[in-house]
């Protein structure tokens, strides 16, 4: 896939920092899941997190605290049924506009259950209480930058982090209108660079693309996939060159396609997201064993 991670001289530096980068990838991002799980049994603590779009909810989880069981058993109930409320009033707008009505909050997904969802796992707690430091990426609707939150209310960030444009409405923070942070940066690795660690575990999704254009979704999807792609294999080819730390992708692969609504595939994405940080294991003993 192009992104095969180039391997340094491992010298004898002082105790790294760990930073964890989780991207874009919808409902792939369960398989973040499976690298926690890889993590935890060797014993790698992060130092720093990131997370972007579906991401950010599990670096959310990760930093605040939560059991990894906790986490999986949430999961289920977080994705189940909740991108299939359709928004009734968006096929007449998007016929319809100048009679009905259409600006930039137009969304074919009804988002009150995506809502309420989000503020239900996470409640009240904020970013600045996680055990290290956590940082969600958005994108401005308007500008099109990348705004990286650091403060504020864990839930918000992630629901704005995952408004993916057409699919659920824009998330007004601090009078920004926010959309996916995929939009500008499907894996925002130079957050953690910029916070000067030494290790970069970087989880990132590949999206699918249709072998046939029979629809008008499809070629719809097919245009961002390709463009989404092309942005992760670029921004790791860049990272590898230009950084000093060592920037570890990991990158798993899927037998199927994976829509928002396929929760039966859970199980199935957990094992996948195990089985690619399973083979970085050697490489990462490596790196945090020169100490």
């Amino acid at each position: 896939m192009g992104l095969e991670r180039q391997e340094r001289q491992v010298s004898k530096p002082r105790q790294r920092r760990v930073a964890l980068v989780v991207g874009s990838g919808g409902l792939k991002c369960v398989a973040a899941l499976g690298l926690w799980r890889v993590l935890t049994r060797e014993g790698i603590d992060i130092d720093l997190a990131v997370g972007c779009s579906g991401g950010s909810i599990y670096v959310s989880m990760m930093t605040l605290g939560w059991s990894l069981e906790r986490a999986i058993e949430t999961t289920h109930e977080l994705w189940r049924d909740r991108f299939r409320r359709r928004n009734r009033g968006a096929l007449l707008k998007l016929l319809l506009p100048r009679l009905f009505g259409f600006d930039r909050a137009f969304a074919l997904i009804d988002d009150r259950a995506v809502n309420e969802a989000v503020h239900t796992t996470f409640g009240n707690r904020r970013i600045e209480e996680a055990a290290s430091p956590l940082f969600i990426v958005a994108t401005d609707f308007t500008s099109g930058d990348r705004v990286v939150l650091s403060s504020g209310p864990v839930w918000e960030a992630v629901r704005a982090s995952i408004a993916i444009p057409l699919m659920l409405k824009p998330w007004e923070i601090a009078g920004r209108c926010l959309v996916d942070g995929g939009m500008s940066d499907p894996l925002p690795v130079d957050v953690a660079i910029r916070e000067g660690v030494d290790v970069i575990i970087a989880m990132g999704f590949e999206g699918a693309t249709f072998q046939e254009l029979d629809a008008p979704g499809k070629l719809i999807l097919q245009t961002s996939t390709l463009a989404m792609n092309h942005l992760l294999r670029s921004s790791f080819a860049f990272y590898n060159l230009a950084h000093h730390a060592e920037v570890i992708p990991i990158i798993p692969s899927f037998d199927c396609r994976v829509g928002l609504g396929d929760t039966h595939l859970i199980p199935y994405l957990i094992e996948e997201g195990e089985r690619a940080a399973e083979r970085e294991v050697p490489y990462l003993r490596r790196l945090l064993g020169s100490v």
